[in-house]
């Protein structure tokens, strides 16, 4: 008598075949594969035939969108098995003539990264790869109100765990004597002026239809320009005075018209101590160094960074600076996972959680300390992903099916433990080989073979081959994998 493969895994190869082919499955290709996953098998064929006729009749009467279900409930990696095939990695950069420069712009406002910073990192670092050139990790820290210090050592030990290769590191708050360098030239060009009328004031006339402020917006450069030393002397207090860059008062977005470019913040500052008091927004600080460090193309997440980029631009415009390749890909949404940095801290304070490694976090050092995650699965379900500029929803389910995609080829087979297993005596029947099992079959060798004890076995023969059936013995013989073969 034959032993027979588990039906479920017949199944599982019927389940992918109609999956890939419109809801109907191919007894000839599932027996294929089952055939190709255990060579051994092929003597058995004729017998094997009808059960796979029984259980493709079976599958093929569900209906593709149920098989679709039933695949991602139960076997995720199933639907990923067909993109992996007919991946291309990811689309050209437009208007790359050689290397590229790129960059990496984390906030230290937490110190780990999380699940969806990664998406960032991984595809600039991927076209860097692709093109060759640089790729700048620049931490964002002119905000002293909104700075973790241990980030800035934190967020360059996450991005190497990645596997995300930067070639410089720029911390924009040892950068202070360049903006407001940056600053002085622009109000000179009559792009920047100083207003004291106060925010509330000031964010009032912007949005009612882009009134002017009149006693500042029409000032000199060089009053300007005194009252831009004044802001750095002390002359202004915090929430006085705010450096604004001239825009389209017409505007149809109210937030890019005359937008604030530097702010007062009497605090001191985690790197910096209290050296500065006036420190750039992102905007500024951001179109500065992209021009300063030669950022050749910039691809970043969220439609909000619509609105930065055209900002940004004016700083360009004025100062007749070239423009980088600007991307913005979708907001992606991570559903059941805990991203945001405030939400984190305030329960890392009130004891809800352990640390920003809590392993109930979306954060790197979380992911990590879970156990078996590992770097390639962010890769490649970024990768997989691509620079889509709709949204989406990350999939938790894909992304797990994927990290054992990964971690398949190089882990062992699990270990099995019958414990009081009953002994069936078949007598009657001729001798049979005994296959001791690999630890990785079919495609590992490396790993060796599997370490079975069993005083049954001499001289690798066990007297008795039947098909399991019921009964605990039997069982612990399949588990065991002592009858994988006959």
């Amino acid at each position: 008598m034959n032993c027979l493969p588990d039906r479920e895994q017949i199944r599982l190869h019927a389940l992918k075949n109609a999956y890939q082919h419109g809801g109907k499955a191919d007894p000839k290709a599932v027996l294929s594969k089952v055939l190709a996953e255990s060579p051994d098998l092929r003597k058995s064929a004729k017998d094997l035939l009808p059960v796979v006729n029984e259980v493709v009749e079976e599958v093929n009467s569900l209906g593709a969108a149920e098989i679709e279900e039933i695949l991602r409930k139960e076997h995720p990696e199933a639907l990923i098995a067909e993109k992996k095939e007919q991946r291309h990695g990811l689309p050209d950069l437009p208007g790359v003539t050689g290397k590229v420069v790129m960059r990496m712009a984390p906030s230290p406002s937490g110190p780990p990264l999380h699940v969806g910073h990664s998406r960032m990192a991984i595809l600039n670092d991927e076209y860097v790869r692709k093109y060759g050139g640089e790729l700048i990790l620049r931490i964002e820290d002119t905000n002293p109100k909104n700075i973790d210090p241990s980030a800035y050592q934190q967020i360059p030990r996450d991005l190497a765990w990645l596997g995300v290769q930067f070639t410089s590191v720029v911390v924009q708050s040892d950068r202070m004597e360049l903006y407001y360098d940056e600053a002085r030239r622009l109000i000179r060009n009559g792009g920047m002026y100083v207003c004291s009328c106060g925010v509330q004031e000031f964010k009032e006339k912007r949005q009612k239809g882009g009134i002017a402020c009149p006693p500042h917006r029409s000032l000199s450069a060089r009053e300007n320009e005194e009252r831009f030393q004044e802001m750095l002397d002390g002359g202004f207090r915090e929430g006085e005075a705010v450096a604004v860059v001239k825009t389209d008062l017409a505007h149809p977005n109210p937030s890019v018209r005359d937008w604030i470019a530097f702010r007062i913040i009497e605090r001191e500052h985690p790197r910096q101590g209290r050296k500065y008091r006036v420190y750039p927004m992102m905007n500024f600080s951001v179109a500065v160094d992209d021009h300063h460090l030669g950022l050749t193309h910039v691809i970043r997440g969220g439609k909000d960074h619509l609105n930065n980029t055209e900002k940004q631009k004016y700083i360009f415009r004025y100062n007749d600076w070239p423009l980088p390749v600007y991307f913005h890909y979708g907001l992606i949404h991570i559903p059941n996972t805990v991203l945001k940095t405030s939400t984190i801290k305030k329960g890392i304070a009130d004891g809800s959680y352990s640390g920003w490694d809590d392993v109930r976090l979306g954060t790197i050092l979380a992911l990590r300390k879970r156990g078996g995650y590992v770097p390639a699965t962010f890769r490649r379900y970024w990768i997989e992903s691509g620079l889509r500029e709709s949204d989406a929803e990350f999939s938790w389910d894909i992304f797990n099916a994927m990290n054992k995609d990964s971690i398949d080829a190089a882990t062992p087979r699990g270990g099995f433990f019958v414990p009081d297993p009953v002994m069936l005596k078949v007598e009657g029947l001729p001798e049979c080989d005994v296959t001791i099992p690999p630890n990785h079959p079919p495609t590992n060798k490396s790993l060796g073979d599997k370490e079975i004890q069993d005083e049954r076995i001499e001289g690798g023969r066990l007297c008795g081959c039947v098909r399991p059936g019921p009964g605990a013995g039997w069982q612990g013989l399949q588990a065991q994998g002592l009858l994988q073969c006959c």
